[in-house]
């Protein structure tokens, strides 16, 4: 099994920045894809961005240019860095890893939160 451990949300005036980071442990298998998601209240959960193991990255249009998401294969770890960072980008956001099995695993969120 997985496990994964978020850190870095907070708040933020619009137009600043946050990092997130989330530590994936136990069973890792590759290829694998870990990415952010986040669901602000009212709202379904939604893509963010993701990086598969080879490198592949994909991301929502709405944090193109803004967010870059990295990872660090040997520590399996993922970072979200999210510049001018805006209201409507507040939402608690989830790391997830998945593996070849399609099997998602979630962690437990951590609230962004960007003041006008």
């Amino acid at each position: 099994q997985v496990q994964l451990v978020e850190s870095g949300g907070g708040l933020v005036q619009s137009g600043g920045s946050l990092r997130l980071s989330c530590v994936a442990s136990g069973t890792i298998f590759v290829p694998n894809t870990m990415g952010w998601y986040r669901q602000a209240p009212g709202r379904q959960r939604e893509s963010v961005a993701t990086m598969a193991s080879g490198g592949l990255t994909n991301y929502a249009d709405s944090v193109k240019g803004r967010f870059t998401i990295s990872r660090d294969l040997a520590k399996n770890t993922v970072h979200l860095q999210m510049n001018s960072l805006k209201p409507e980008d507040t939402a608690v956001y989830y790391c997830r890893y998945m593996g070849v099995d399609l099997r998602p695993t979630w962690g437990q969120g951590t609230q962004v939160t960007v003041s006008s």
